[in-house]
């Protein structure tokens, strides 16, 4: 096992990863930029060093001094979290050649999973199903030749993107090139390669992800699936497991073809494949994520695995003794909202001082968070604040336990969404388990709607 481990992030996910590390035995070190300086991440840590200004170019995602911070305290590895530079296979590369541990797949794995169009490639060759899509798209010409071939309407996305970024529906000839444009700006900037391509869109998709565990010893576990599809923007805000639209000989069959392709492929960390699920259910692969998930708790929750811990395990090359993963049944049902710090009806930022924070507790509640009362929200960084997670032996128990667990969160002197997830689990097709990812936004519409008429 690692004797100290850097965490090369900040707020919730540096202060989960702390805990792992703590009941491993393994000391830590924060980092920080000049505008966290006080955040609660550095005051867990065993160590904390300073490693620039605010801006996350200077400072979390500034590569030499991640390494200088994890040199000087003498770590030997370095935890990269979820988001800044925890999917950067040069990141991997540089922490291994200094001598360090990367806690995440090889760079080599990484890379091959990470290129959206290899893990296409990928999926296809282990019978993951696929949408009709294209290879590399040249210029804009090139990218309406292929849309008309795949047929409209169609999701122009980027190679190397994430997080909603770099995504453009185009619903007919005159739209892509301009989606094309629009989105190979947003990804040059968001990930510094504008390659993109397509794939045909869904209208009213759920979306469904499966949560894959790998060693070094050729084991593989596949933990089920998460439901994700109440999301604005292709930014998730309510994650639960298991879902409500998932059978278990679909999810039997998944499973095996997961786990066979995470194996052949010598993958040996965390990842999360990303499905789309149409209305007649079938899913259709999109992509894998390399590192653990915002919403990984829900899957903790649901199964009794820390995924933490365990994917720290991996990387220190343990054999992990884990049950057999065909054998397993959820417990129960979890449910995870994610508290953010913005108006809820425009969703604009709200940086500012928390004046009163006081969150949920009671049986089955859990709150990830790296926030306290007194504490200035910067402005420079994601306006994630908690995560809410609850678990009861139902999904409609759960979903009681979370809308509880909401009514008590309170937080004071700035604006969070707190609101709008109450107002998500109040829907009909919340209740009965049939939201799309189109419901958020259909929410939003007719909000917009109600006020023009007002």
């Amino acid at each position: 096992m690692f004797r100290k481990v850097l965490i090369a992030n900040r707020g919730e996910i540096a202060i989960r990863i702390i805990r792992a590390c703590r009941e491993l035995g393994v000391q830590t070190v924060a980092v920080h930029s000049e505008a966290d300086a006080g955040a609660l991440h550095v005051r867990f840590a065993d160590e904390a060093v300073c490693i620039g200004p605010a801006s996350a170019t200077k400072s979390y995602l500034h590569i030499p001094a991640l390494i200088s911070a994890a040199e000087i305290t003498a770590a030997d590895a370095i935890h990269p979290g979820y988001g800044f530079l925890s999917e950067n296979a040069e990141f991997a590369q540089v922490v291994e050649r200094c001598g360090l541990h990367f806690i995440g797949p090889s760079p080599e794995a990484m890379q091959r999973w990470g290129d959206k169009l290899r893990a296409r490639e990928i999926a296809a060759k282990f019978g993951l199903p696929l949408l009709p899509g294209s290879e590399a798209l040249k210029n804009a010409e090139h990218a309406e030749t292929e849309a008309q071939r795949v047929g409209f309407p169609v999701m122009i996305k980027a190679r190397g993107g994430g997080g909603g970024r770099g995504m453009r529906v185009a619903r007919n000839l005159g739209e892509v090139r301009r989606g094309f444009e629009s989105a190979t700006a947003e990804a040059a900037s968001a990930f510094k390669n504008s390659e993109l391509y397509l794939e045909r869109f869904v209208e009213r998709p759920k979306h469904i992800e499966f949560q894959a565990l790998a060693d070094n010893h050729g084991q593989v576990w596949t933990l089920g699936e998460r439901e994700c599809s109440l999301q604005r923007k292709n930014q998730k805000l309510v994650e639960e497991a298991p879902s409500p639209s998932m059978t278990d000989e679909l999810r039997t069959e998944m499973g095996e073809r997961i786990r066979h392709a995470i194996r052949e492929t010598g993958y040996n960390s965390l990842g999360t494949l990303e499905f789309l699920m149409d209305e007649n259910r079938q899913l259709y692969f999109m992509e894998m994520n390399t590192r653990v998930q915002v919403e990984h708790p829900v899957t903790e929750m649901a199964t009794g695995v820390d995924l933490v811990v365990e994917q720290i395990r991996a990387a220190a090359g343990e054999r992990l003794d884990l049950p057999d993963t065909r054998s397993w049944k959820f417990r129960g049902h979890a449910i995870e909202c994610r508290i953010m710090a913005e108006d809820p009806v425009t969703f604009a930022p709200w940086p500012g001082k928390i004046l009163e924070y006081h969150p949920p507790g009671g049986a089955g509640v859990r709150v990830d968070s790296g926030v306290f009362g007194g504490w200035t929200v910067p402005s420079q960084y994601d306006s994630l604040l908690a995560k809410v997670i609850v678990h009861a032996p139902t999904r409609e128990a759960a979903i009681r336990r979370m809308r509880r667990a909401l009514d008590e969160f309170i937080i004071s002197g700035i604006r969070t969404n707190i609101p709008l997830q109450k107002r998500l689990l109040d829907l009909p097709e919340v209740r009965d388990g049939t939201m799309t990812t189109r419901t958020v936004e259909n929410l939003m519409a007719a909000d917009a709607a109600q006020r023009a008429r007002n």
